[in-house]
């Protein structure tokens, strides 16, 4: 009984994932981060950088620049942590990297996504995996929250699991700063 009662008691260590190409990394991505471990009490974030997203063109810029960029825009903020899986994972698929991480049964992990995202989460290689392995957190974008609100994946996951955040939004992305 005694074990039973230190299991119970043992509290799971909250972490976020925020995955990408980070091609740049703005302060969107540590707006989110900060309102992510504000809101769900959150020990820490990742973010994971992949060296290429599946669904989007070659990045432009070289992955040790991308890092050197997070890093900057984290600045001295000690709760967001910058990391490179894909060596240690041989993956750059997000299913992978919630399962590397998700064996660390301390953990009760919090994958952070923009709202375009959850519209083709569906797409996304083993995305039931991640659902079923981490609680998704789906922070609004500029002019995606209807789209997102009323997409097939938003209505079919489990509201326990889900979180769609409303909050004061930094309106950039990564793709309109590649365009300057």
């Amino acid at each position: 009984m005694a074990k039973l009662e230190i299991k119970l008691k043992m509290k799971k260590i909250k972490i976020g994932i925020l995955g990408g190409s980070f091609d740049p990394a703005h302060k969107g991505h540590l707006a989110i981060s900060k309102e992510a471990l504000r809101r769900f009490n959150l020990k820490s974030i990742i973010w994971a950088i992949t060296n290429q997203n599946p669904f989007k063109q070659k990045s432009a810029s070289n992955l040790e620049k991308r890092i050197d960029i997070c890093k900057k825009i984290i600045g001295t903020n000690r709760l967001i942590k910058v990391k490179f899986f894909e060596d240690i994972i041989n993956s750059n698929k997000t299913a992978d990297l919630i399962n590397h991480l998700s064996k660390n049964k301390k953990h009760d992990l919090f994958f952070l996504m923009g709202a375009d995202n959850l519209i083709n989460f569906h797409k996304w290689y083993k995305w039931e995996q991640i659902h079923r392995k981490s609680n998704v957190i789906v922070f609004d974008r500029q002019g995606y929250k209807k789209k997102c609100l009323n997409s097939k994946v938003y209505r079919s996951l489990s509201e326990k699991k889900v979180t769609f955040v409303e909050y004061n939004k930094v309106n950039i992305s990564s793709s309109q700063l590649r365009k300057i």
